[in-house]
């Protein structure tokens, strides 16, 4: 009746171990700036905020997942901070994107060295080597073709018309059913032909409905649809060979990249930079770039991210052929393999351990949500990139614990088993 949480809670358990071993004071005293004490209503506790953050990643949930198995769990709730139970839901799954956004990269990045931190990596400033990749996060978009883009211009044409009170001079409401109908036979012999005719005729009448709403609105109301319909010219006018293209209307920045693989030629999103620490295999900084930037290009401002994280320089950086171009950055060495006899031991052996960031982008790719990116924008991209890093990190630290208490445990029964062989002469006892 008067004991707590933590009274009735396994003290072993990994996530009760990292619910001590946070900071939570320091994201108080760095997200107390984002709040107001004089206007508004009273907002949820940031430590349970931060902590729902943590536990979507490491648990590789959803916003509403999270939210719901967090009212079933009681140590996600001891980890939030609560010393009783309670039998409803923290907070609404909405309130989390708020505090998304509200906080920040740098409310990101915060999380990020607080799990760098709770790993202990050694103190060795002198002899820093670290190994740095890139790979792309993919955006949550269907497969980008122009016809579902005009399909979609045309649907929101629709849709602006008739909240606005638009007479348009023709729908086409008939004209369109029947060529998306035209459309479906594209990849047959006989109906080639007739689809790509019908492509051109819905490109067609995207564009007439577009011109025709830009006529036709109201110059108070054009305002409001200005960006957007600027956006839908820019789709209709783009060609097969432009540089910068949209792919997506709801998620224009997105950019396409080229994998050079048969499954998969093309991969559409954005660019995200990793870097670990070869000597522990911690993930030291994590960076995303919206640019189709070359390799080389992205290296200085990830080892300024390392440098303001760690408070500290790397020294020597192992990179993939993919950096050729960059040699030094400040006082780190930049180290690109190249066909050299003469190579040291030493060196040949980082190198060699370089390719151990390969498998930690795929186990951040399939187990921490960097496969697909399900967040809005291009704020919504750096904010999974460095949360999907430091959920990586909380989780090394808690599989450490977890072995450390399966060995504590281990350790008994041997010697229960030891003093058991002496105290019965015939013991029957396996484990």
């Amino acid at each position: 009746m008067f004991t707590g949480l933590g009274d009735q809670l396994n003290q072993k358990h990994p996530l009760f171990i990292l619910a001590h071993k946070i900071n939570w004071s320091g994201f108080d005293d760095a997200f107390k700036v984002h709040y107001s004490e004089k206007m508004g209503k009273p907002s949820k506790p940031i430590r349970l905020m931060v902590s729902l953050l943590i536990l979507k990643q490491v648990r590789n949930l959803s916003d509403e997942s999270v939210v719901e198995q967090w009212s079933e769990n009681l140590y996600y709730q001891y980890f939030g901070g609560e010393h009783q139970f309670q039998p409803c839901i923290p907070c609404v799954p909405t309130e989390l994107v708020a505090f998304r956004q509200r906080i920040g990269e740098a409310g990101m990045e915060l999380i990020l060295k607080e799990s760098i931190r709770v790993n202990e990596p050694p103190d060795d400033a002198g002899n820093t080597v670290v190994s740095v990749d890139t790979t792309v996060q993919e955006k949550n978009i269907t497969y980008p073709t122009d016809d579902k883009q005009y399909k979609k211009i045309i649907k929101s044409c629709w849709k602006i018309a008739e909240k606005e009170g638009v007479n348009v001079r023709q729908s086409y409401t008939r004209t369109f059913k029947r060529l998306s109908h035209q459309q479906r036979f594209k990849n047959t012999k006989s109906g080639a032909r007739q689809a790509r005719k019908a492509s051109r005729s819905i490109k067609v009448i995207a564009g007439r409905l577009l011109r025709e709403l830009a006529r036709k609105l109201p110059l108070d109301r054009l305002g409001v649809y200005l960006s957007k319909l600027k956006l839908y010219q820019r789709v209709l006018s783009q060609q097969r060979d432009d540089s910068d293209k949209i792919y997506s209307l709801h998620e224009p920045h997105v950019k396409c990249y080229t994998k050079g693989k048969e499954h998969k030629k093309f991969e559409f999103g954005s660019k995200a930079s990793f870097l670990i620490c070869q000597q522990t295999g911690i993930i030291m900084g994590a960076l995303n770039f919206t640019e189709t930037l070359h390799d080389s290009k992205t290296l200085p401002e990830v080892l300024e991210q390392y440098q303001r994280l760690n408070d500290k320089e790397a020294t020597n950086v192992f990179v993939d052929r993919g950096y050729k171009g960059i040699k030094q950055y400040k006082s780190s060495i930049v180290h690109v393999p190249k066909p050299d006899k003469n190579i040291s031991r030493k060196k040949r052996k980082h190198h060699s351990k370089r390719a151990a960031i390969e498998p930690v982008i795929g186990h951040l790719k399939s187990d921490y949500r960097l496969c697909r990116n399900y967040l809005k924008g291009i704020i919504g991209d750096q904010i999974n990139v460095i949360l999907a890093a430091a959920a990586m990190n909380f989780k090394r630290v808690m599989n450490l614990w977890r072995t450390e208490a399966i060995n504590s445990w281990q350790l008994v029964y041997n010697s229960i088993l030891y003093v058991l062989q002496f105290l019965l002469p015939n013991p029957k006892v396996t484990f």
